[in-house]
């Protein structure tokens, strides 16, 4: 199955599906995402000072869906490789204030890291246009870009401790 699962010291367990990512504006070229390490998640989560509140954002939910396909040409969505900012899901789970890490579990093992670094991190769901059907549903990739060369791969379950 390509879901990820965000469980743990959260309200609300969530389900990812990466595979409908690739339709979604706010997704990232791999190419560009590290480039400018100034801007990596500053506009996914500048309102970080504003609590999140779950009824008012079901509210005003509207992703940003189909867009990306009007204004890219087909052929170039299925060349390129894609990150999404986690942090654009994160907030849904509504995380309990006392998380500190948490725990990636991959088919091999798990791994942790800190939350902060969750937080901070993107999410790999394509290479060139494809899913990851052999190492993922996901890659991990930490907002600074210090793990590119060896991103966590094979998450299926991220656990918040």
């Amino acid at each position: 199955m390509l879901i990820v699962q965000i469980e743990g010291n959260v309200k609300h367990p969530i389900t990812l599906d990466p595979t409908v990512w690739i339709f979604d504006d706010r997704k990232v070229l791999l190419d560009d995402a590290f480039k400018n390490e100034d801007s990596n998640l500053n506009g996914a989560s500048a309102d970080k000072d504003t609590p999140f509140n779950r009824d008012q954002y079901q509210q005003q939910i509207n992703p940003p869906i189909n867009e990306s396909i009007k204004r890219f040409d087909k052929k170039k969505v299925l060349e390129n490789s894609y990150l999404m900012p986690l942090s654009y899901f994160l907030p849904n789970s509504e995380p309990n204030e006392d998380a500190a890490k948490a725990i990636l579990h991959t088919d091999d093992d798990s791994v942790e890291i800190n939350f902060t670094q969750l937080e901070n991190s993107y999410l790999l769901f394509a290479l060139k246009g494809k899913p990851l059907t052999e190492d993922g549903p996901v890659h991990l990739y930490f907002g600074d870009g210090s793990n590119q060369s060896n991103p966590i791969k094979n998450v299926k379950k991220i656990s918040v401790v």
